[in-house]
């Protein structure tokens, strides 16, 4: 039987953030990732937009039961947009896929007031980690737009609320990246 299925490109490539299964590793093209901001969220987040020249890797999994009630609710502030053509997969029951993106009338660049969460940084990086190892961690981090946006550590207390523990491995990893891109973390 086919099913929906969605396409992650942040915290749904870490397993650990959810219970979608089974997890398929895939590529995307003609989306970039950025940093932004939509108006009923207290941080920034990682959202798509169009750009032919880009391809990006994820995953893809099936939405249970044919639904996005669940789903839609966790990326409330995102419109769920057809993408089935435009994902490269090995799955074999695969309906439709969609993916999830702040819309562009509701979407502002981050700023000091709306920083990145550095618990949500470590809960995709964790992910990516995992599923593509350092090579597809660093293509995150290479491939994402707005890494200028301040940081906020709040690993001590994690206000993302699927935030993950790394390995120490992890967490260098992480600040390495952070460096790598110039983000400007703090407290």
């Amino acid at each position: 039987m086919k099913h929906p299925h969605f396409f992650g490109y942040g915290s749904l490539v870490n397993r650990n953030t959810h219970a979608f299964t089974p997890i398929h590793a895939s590529r995307i093209t003609g989306w970039r990732r950025i940093w932004q901001r939509a108006p009923n969220r207290p941080a920034a987040f990682l959202s798509v937009i169009a750009d032919s020249d880009s391809t990006i890797d994820g995953v893809i999994a099936p939405v249970p039961n044919d639904d996005w009630v669940a789903l839609d609710a966790r990326e409330f502030s995102y419109a769920r947009l057809a993408v089935t053509d435009a994902v490269e997969h090995a799955a074999n029951d695969v309906r439709d896929i969609s993916i999830y993106a702040i819309p562009p009338h509701d979407s502002a660049p981050p700023d000091a007031d709306h920083p990145i969460l550095l618990s949500y940084v470590d809960a995709v990086l964790q992910g990516y980690l995992r599923e593509f190892g350092q090579a597809g961690a660093a293509r995150f981090c290479a491939s994402t737009e707005g890494w200028n946006t301040p940081v906020l550590n709040d690993r001590d207390a994690p206000i993302y609320p699927r935030a993950q523990r790394l390995t120490a491995t992890e967490q260098g990893f992480v600040d390495d990246m952070l460096l790598t891109v110039r983000a400007k973390v703090s407290t």
